[in-house]
């Protein structure tokens, strides 16, 4: 083993993205011009305000060893479900869209399930890297992973936050599949995890709409395939280079949260294939370079829990831009280092500082 400097290929991917990503918001957030209820300035405010407090995170937690994190996984996991228990408290939770997500503290909000997404990852990452060969077993493979999930899908279900949940139970699955599980226990979850979700479809309408939606979206275009129809329009006028900086017309009152959930159609729409296929390969880089990183980690902690970030980072991302492009069912997630939110902006660019951190420290090839 040797000790370096942060791997400054992955870092440089981080900041692209991150500072490309300001760049889009500036651009979408120009929409809000036209929406009264929504202050432009404080929305750039709110986002500058966590980047710059996201680098210094970064920064912070790329020198913290990253055993530290192992040492006290069980806390970050038993802090994520508590605090995500705490959007159920009145006067601090705060309801938007019919779900309770967001937690309340003066002029900041924000969503605690983050919290408990990378609390989950780090807290499987030790087990499995403390019963090493055992992860195959029922005992200390299989059980361990549904009950840890199992936990954290009642907190998010209850919100109720069904994408979170997705996210989180798959990349946990990538880590239990990295740590050795045995190919009949993944099969075992795959099927309840079909089982989960179509409850989740059969129980909740507005789950079961956006399956439809999918499946025909010009069905209803005035209502549940609305956001689908709008952000094809954008994408598809963008044409090759786009219509420009700032001139996305879709963002003004047609797209639902074009800062949001629908930005990378804004993104689109204003630089064209050529944008949009940068964000797809930017994001492919960032798979790459993490996975070099995550096979070079000095122990399997450190490899599982770099694994664990990287897959949980990129799986949300794509399930973003795959929504928008209608070859997946909406979702209710962001696009990580570009959408609206600077309390998610902290808190994955404090991630990165976690695989900065393992990169610091990597085997000889």
């Amino acid at each position: 083993m040797h000790e370096k400097r942060v791997d400054r290929f992955f870092l440089g991917i981080v900041l692209l993205l991150v500072l490309g990503g300001f760049f889009i918001f500036v651009s979408a957030s120009l929409g809000l011009h036209a929406r009264e209820e929504v202050r432009f300035s404080s929305v750039i405010i709110n986002q500058f305000g966590g980047l710059v407090l996201g680098l210094f995170a970064m920064f912070l937690i790329s020198r913290i060893p990253v055993e530290w994190f192992r040492r006290y996984a069980l806390h970050f996991f038993l802090f994520g479900v508590f605090a995500s228990f705490l959007v159920f408290v009145p006067g601090l939770g705060m309801a938007h869209g019919g779900a309770k997500r967001w937690i309340f503290l003066g002029p900041v909000t924000f969503q605690p399930s983050e919290l408990l997404k990378i609390g989950t990852i780090i807290y499987m990452s030790a087990w499995f890297a403390a019963v090493k060969s055992k992860a195959g077993t029922f005992a200390k493979g299989l059980m361990p992973f549904l009950v840890t999930v199992g936990i954290a899908g009642v907190v998010l279900l209850l919100q109720p936050d069904t994408d979170t949940f997705i996210v989180t139970a798959a990349s946990a699955l990538a880590v239990y599949v990295a740590a050795g599980a045995k190919w009949r226990h993944v099969a075992i979850v795959a099927l309840l995890g079909v089982l989960v979700l179509g409850g989740v479809v059969l129980m909740r309408p507005y789950v079961l709409d956006r399956v439809k939606t999918f499946f025909n979206p010009s069905a209803d275009t005035l209502d549940s395939g609305w956001q689908a129809e709008q952000s094809l329009t954008a994408i598809g006028s963008g044409g090759v280079i786009g219509k420009g900086f700032g001139q996305s017309s879709q963002k003004f009152g047609f797209l639902p949260e074009p800062i949001g959930d629908s930005i990378y159609a804004v993104a689109a729409e204003e630089f064209g294939f050529t944008g949009g296929l940068a964000i797809i390969v930017g994001f492919l880089l960032f798979l790459s370079r993490g996975s070099y990183i995550a096979r070079r980690a000095k122990d399997p902690f450190s490899g599982l829990l770099v694994l664990g970030i990287v897959i949980m980072t990129v799986l949300q991302s794509f399930m973003n831009i795959a929504a928008m492009l209608a070859v997946f069912p909406l979702m209710g997630i962001p696009l990580l280092f570009i959408s609206h939110g600077g309390s998610a902006l902290l808190i994955i660019l404090a991630e990165m500082g976690i695989v900065l951190s393992v990169s610091r420290h990597l085997a000889k090839v």
